[in-house]
């Protein structure tokens, strides 16, 4: 029995050899592409358990999520305008066809990252070429960008990739040409703020002059008005008086006179020299008001 346990393990040590020689398994994040005496056999999308000759047939994994493509340095591109701006963008991609990747790249990712790398800058290159700096920066920066990812895609197509998204993560102007930018920016703003201070002085001008005519038309009517009522009540107190006076004409006359001497003698210190026999003091004199019993 002990005789037999080396060779039942060597059995099984031979199992496992011969087993890890003919099965390979796929994960769901990879493509696996079985190879023939150096030629592809067969290109194997799905994950699970697979089988292989061996010594005649290797296998070799290409990853088949999404990857990303990240300049590591800002590109120059030149403008419609001749300006140059600094762009620094990003790629997202994927492998679609193994075989053709393969055939196309030898499987490399690096020399695969090296053909996009230069058919999205030839790319963009152009579309920079053709538009302003506005507008790369803002104005048709979207269209730009989906026209770029679609011709970007029919290349890529050619060594079995896809490209799923261009974006530009920044664009800027060299230094010389943004200060440039920023002084005639800064000129324009100046512009516009001095023609709205023009407007608004204007507008503001034209407030305060009908505020003007209005304040004198309202003071006018006003005044017409008080002038109105005023005279108004004159006419009823000279009415009053003329009443009071025609029905006790002596009373009148008394209280007219007594009115008199409390003005004329307001304070101590009023002198008044007037002749004793004068009408004046005509009621200080007879208390019956001048009349004779």
């Amino acid at each position: 029995m002990r005789d037999k346990m080396p060779i039942f393990a060597g059995a099984l040590l031979l199992l496992a050899a011969l087993a890890s020689m003919t099965l390979f398994t796929v994960d769901q994040r990879q493509f696996a592409v079985v190879f023939q005496l150096g030629e592809v056999k067969e290109v194997i999308d799905k994950p699970g358990l697979n089988f292989k000759w061996p010594m005649i047939q290797n296998v070799r994994y290409f990853d088949r999520r999404i990857l990303t493509m990240d300049t590591p340095e800002p590109e120059r591109f030149i403008t419609a305008e001749k300006k140059n701006v600094l762009v620094d963008h990003f790629v997202k991609w994927r492998i679609v066809d193994p075989q053709l990747y393969y055939v196309s790249v030898a499987g490399d990712e690096a020399r695969a990252r090296i053909r996009l790398l230069q058919t999205v800058n030839a790319g963009l290159r152009e579309e920079f070429g053709r538009r302003t700096v506005h507008d790369v920066v803002s104005g048709a920066r979207d269209k730009i960008m989906e026209d770029m990812r679609t011709r970007a895609d029919l290349d890529a197509r050619k060594i079995g990739v896809q490209i799923l998204d261009v974006r530009l993560k920044r664009v800027d102007l060299p230094l010389e040409v943004s200060e440039s930018v920023y002084r005639r920016m800064e000129a324009e703003r100046k512009r516009v703020a001095n023609e709205l201070r023009s407007e608004g002085g204007a507008i503001a001008e034209k407030i305060r002059a009908d505020a003007d005519r209005q304040r004198e038309v309202i003071i006018a009517e006003a005044y017409r008005e008080a002038q109105q009522i005023k005279g108004a009540g004159d006419a009823k107190a000279t009415a009053t008086y003329a009443q009071a006076y025609g029905q006790n004409a002596e009373f009148y006359s008394f209280y007219r006179s007594l009115e008199a001497y409390r003005e004329s003698f307001a304070t101590k210190n009023d002198v008044m020299v007037v002749d004793p026999s004068s009408e004046f003091f005509r009621f200080m004199k007879d208390s019956g008001g001048g009349k004779k019993n």
